[in-house]
């Protein structure tokens, strides 16, 4: 009954990232969430939710935090009529933190990323994926 609480928790979270993640595309959110305010909307202590997530995952939260966040950076850097400076913005960043960000979670720089050919995804593939 715990594992599954648990999964009901971690699922739970993943929506409202995805959720907050479309406030902010849409310009419904003018500010990324904290853990805290994730929490809040599920109506649990952040203490208890990091330990949650950190136990059924073995990650911490914001792990799947900047991994959604990543996911979309490459969705909106995909499309190449949005300069980087723009992309960054949308995701409430500032430029330069955006591509300190991007090149620490991907592994490039935004601009390396655009370089990239796409995958069938429509995505660049990973720098570190072996070819194949």
């Amino acid at each position: 009954m715990l594992l599954k609480r648990s999964a009901e928790i971690f699922n739970n979270y993943l929506a409202v990232i995805d959720e907050h993640l479309e406030d902010i595309l849409t310009g419904n959110a003018d500010e990324m969430f904290e853990l805290r305010d994730i929490a809040k909307r599920l109506f649990i202590h952040p203490t208890h939710l990091s330990n949650v997530i950190k136990e059924y995952t073995g990650k911490h939260p914001c792990y799947f935090y900047e991994q959604k966040i990543l996911a979309v950076a490459k969705r909106l850097l995909a499309d190449s009529s949005q300069s980087i400076a723009a992309v960054a913005r949308r995701l409430t960043y500032d430029p330069s933190n955006f591509t300190k960000w991007f090149r620490t979670y991907a592994g490039v720089s935004p601009s390396e990323y655009r370089r990239m050919p796409l995958t069938d995804a429509g995505y660049a593939a990973a720098p570190y994926q072996a070819a194949g």
